[in-house]
């Protein structure tokens, strides 16, 4: 379809084009209003310097493209009785859903502070980017969205996420064209072959082309019509254009346009759901080709504006050192006429209310859009019927992950539609495959007789794009659902500031009374830093941690389960919890066991406890401290203990497991906090602390500095030495290797200075030992390799 004129019947009457423009320019009016004005909200005075904010902040320019579409959404809503969602991809374009909102209705009932009438647009006006106000993004307080868009380019994978499980729902998406030029936008166009139109809604791309990013034209603004046919096509869209500049022109097209695409959209699910169709359909999508920054000013100061890159932001600035702009700002305002659109009172007028839709088929109150008033708890299998048995500590082996799967397995056969899983082409590499003896990978394309767990109904959603995975999973969270996102712990650096982003839209959720709680957002990081040995240092990087400790403390949770029992335990918490992004770091190797069910529950519970059965100190002052989180430094703190055993058997040991990370800050910092005085009687105020992490080691130093004891705690974690090499080699260039840690007791504890010279020296001749058999044999040391742990502490080992 293109945007030529065809002799057809028109599908807009007369009087129902002059209502829709004059509901656009009512939305166009409010718009410009919340930009600029402080006072005076329906020019019933001249415009003064003194109505104008002295701080104008704002975007102008795809506004009115977003309006636009709004006023026409509205109208395939009443007409079809259509539950939809609107995500604007250009979010800095928030004065439109703002204003959008404000006249159907939504907004004034959420806030009631903010009524129709004059009074209450001089209060939506003056809020708009204004300190104590809201921000100019189509943020969490804007009713009907889910995507604040501060950060461009995860609309379109939010608009899936929002669709799946959501049969009766269409997503209309606004894809701003500089948006389109990033690479999560650029994947996100695949998503179209994860939607099933048998179970899942619909999303509609509008592409709005209105030809430039702040400073610069935008790639696909300045392609060919047949290049960018093309390009779309390949996607497997259906392109439809609307293009053009005349405003009544411009409705009829679009009105036509929706209409037909309503018709394609009803055809491909009636072929799915009632002819059992299974193909992967072509859906429809829409081209929007209008000026950037349409029906605002032309020129100013001799330059064009509108139709250019000029409009992006605030055309009329410097109000009061040119008192010509503010004349060119009135005569903007009053060319929308608001006297034509609002009553005396200053509410919109009855014939162009009624051109909104009501309840909650109103965008700005879709219950989807509010996503905790979609969502239902899931329900969980008891996850200690999956425990592994632990007769005694290390004496038996397991891969956390995929007894993690196990039970996971039974999570998805229990919520069949309202949990998926996420991971970028790894779910059986993470040794979660037990999954698919419930569901499949999601798979719409052909599939071929050597494929394996492929199928259209798959709730397993594997592409091998983080943003996509990410993207999906904060969607489908944030309409409802319910999910776990697995990703190797070096790459889901790819999405930093998107989980960033999530954790800002969480937080300030908290705040906003009508926003009930949806699910967390769950993401499990495994094939670790220190299991990474055969990739080399470029999968070597724990640093997500860090960065996820920078986030509020009422949104962020990070978890560092030992085994598969803690491991389990952490999950089930973090799938029944709400409004957190919960981060669990584990391993998917064999490794020893070191607790029963009943023991990891009580521990996971605690948050971080003392391993008494691993401790020699029976209660009293210890002489030393030895902390550790995560599996890889338990272990090797273990196997650090049984040595010193074994040398220094009236050495007090006391060994402390940590699992919740946030339990280190103090109480003040985090509500997982452990009080000053609970903290020094678990690591007391005055005994070296060695602390094997497994991340970067000064992140322990940050959480504890305010601490008693700070000034002895000594840690040990990744610092950022790697390669291609052996498991325990990682460890040993790192220092966080047993021998190491063993030796640094011998160094911090007072009493070993003398006696421990010689032990000091056998444990350096064995890191030597080690150096020589790696490099040797390609393998470390059978005595590392085979070392178990003992009910007594002493080392086992099992020779080749």
């Amino acid at each position: 379809m293109t945007s030529i004129a065809t002799p057809r019947p028109s599908t807009l009457t007369p009087t129902e084009l002059s209502l829709i423009h004059a509901y656009w320019r009512a939305a166009n009016y409010l718009s410009v209003g919340q930009i600029y004005l402080l006072a005076n909200p329906l020019l019933r005075e001249p415009l003064l310097l003194e109505h104008v904010k002295p701080r104008l902040l704002g975007h102008w320019g795809t506004t009115p493209g977003l309006n636009f579409i709004y006023v026409h959404l509205n109208r395939l809503i009443r007409r079809h009785d259509l539950s939809m969602l609107y995500i604007a991809g250009p979010g800095h374009g928030g004065p439109g859903l703002v204003a959008n909102t404000y006249l159907e209705g939504s907004y004034s009932e959420l806030y009631a502070e903010i009524p129709a009438g004059e009074e209450g647009l001089r209060r939506l006006f003056k809020q708009f980017s204004f300190p104590g106000g809201i921000p100019s993004h189509a943020a969490p307080e804007t009713p009907g969205s889910i995507h604040e868009g501060g950060e461009l380019g995860y609309s379109l994978a939010h608009a899936y996420g929002a669709a799946f499980d959501h049969p009766e729902l269409l997503v209309a998406c606004v894809i701003g064209d500089g948006e389109a030029e990033t690479g999560p936008l650029a994947g996100s166009w695949h998503s179209n072959k994860f939607l099933n139109p048998k179970t899942d809604g619909a999303v509609l791309p509008i592409l709005h082309l209105n030809g430039y990013k702040i400073a610069n034209p935008t790639v696909l603004s300045r392609l060919g019509h047949e290049e960018l046919d093309s390009l779309l096509r390949g996607y497997g869209h259906l392109p439809y254009y609307v293009e053009g500049n005349d405003p009544d022109l411009m409705h009829e097209l679009m009105a036509r346009t929706l209409e037909q695409i309503h018709a394609d959209i009803a055809a491909i699910q009636r072929r799915a759901r009632q002819e059992g169709v299974q193909e992967r359909p072509i859906w429809p999508m829409i081209v929007l080709r209008s000026p950037k920054g349409w029906t605002g000013p032309k020129e100013v100061d001799g330059k064009p504006v509108e139709g250019t890159w000029r409009a992006h932001q605030v055309p009329l600035a410097g109000l009061s050192e040119n008192p010509e702009h503010l004349q060119q700002l009135e005569t903007w305002l009053r060319s929308y006429v608001p006297e034509e659109l609002f009553d005396e009172a200053g509410a919109l007028r009855p014939e162009l209310t009624a051109l909104a839709p009501t309840g909650e088929r109103r965008m700005g109150m879709n219950p989807v859009a509010n996503g905790g008033l979609m969502r239902r708890d899931l329900e969980l299998p008891d996850f200690r019927e999956y425990a592994v048995d632990v007769p005694e500590p290390g004496s038996v082996e397991g891969e956390a992950t995929r007894v993690l799967g196990t039970w996971l397995r039974d999570v998805m056969r229990n919520n069949p539609s309202t949990f998926r899983l996420f991971g970028p082409d790894e779910t059986a590499s993470n040794r979660l495959d037990s999954v698919y003896a419930t569901t499949s990978k999601t798979w719409l394309e052909p599939i071929l007789s050597t494929d394996e767990h492929l199928s259209p109904e798959g709730r397993v959603m594997e592409v091998l794009s983080e943003h996509l995975c990410e993207g999906w999973l904060e969607g489908y969270t944030l309409s409802g659902g319910h999910g776990l996102f697995s990703c190797y712990e070096a790459f889901i650096h790819v999405v930093d500031s998107m989980v960033g982003q999530h954790a800002k839209w969480l937080n300030t959720s908290r705040h906003i009374p009508w926003r009930r709680p949806v699910a967390s957002l769950n993401i499990l990081l495994t094939s670790h830093v220190w299991r990474q040995d055969h990739n080399g240092l470029s999968h070597q990087d724990p640093g997500f941690i860090d960065l996820m400790m920078n986030k509020t403390a009422d949104v962020v949770r990070v978890y560092l389960p030992p085994d598969a029992n803690t491991l389990l335990s952490v999950t089930d918490h973090c799938l029944r919890s709400q409004q957190y992004v919960n981060v669990i770091v584990a391993g998917k190797q064999p490794a020893p066991q070191w607790l029963t069910m009943n023991e990891a529950a009580l521990h996971c519970a605690a948050g971080l406890g003392i391993w008494t059965w691993a401790s020699t100190d029976e209660g009293a002052d210890p002489d030393v401290v030895m902390a550790c989180a995560g599996d890889v430094p338990t272990l090797e703190t273990l196997a650090a203990v049984t040595l010193l055993r074994e040398f220094f058997p009236d050495l007090k040991i006391r060994v402390v497991n940590v699992v919740d990370l946030m339990t280190l800050q103090p109480e003040s910092e985090h509500p997982h906090g452990l009080s000053d005085a609970a903290f020094d009687q678990i690591f007391t105020s005055s005994s070296p602390i060695i602390f094997a992490y497994h991340g970067y080691p000064w992140l322990i130093h940050r959480l504890t500095y305010r601490r008693t004891g700070h000034a002895n705690l000594h840690v040990r974690g990744f610092k950022e030495r790697g390669t291609t090499t052996t498991p325990f080699d990682m460890t040993v260039l790192n220092d966080l290797d047993r021998f190491h840690l063993a030796i640094d007791v011998i160094d911090r504890v007072p009493r070993l200075g003398e006696v421990g010279a010689e032990v000091r020296q056998q444990l350096l001749a064995k890191l030597d030992e080690h150096r020589a058999y790696v490099q040797e044999t390609g393998d470390d040391l059978p005595e590392v390799r085979n070392w178990r742990w003992t009910a007594d502490g002493m080392t086992t080992r099992q020779d080749d």
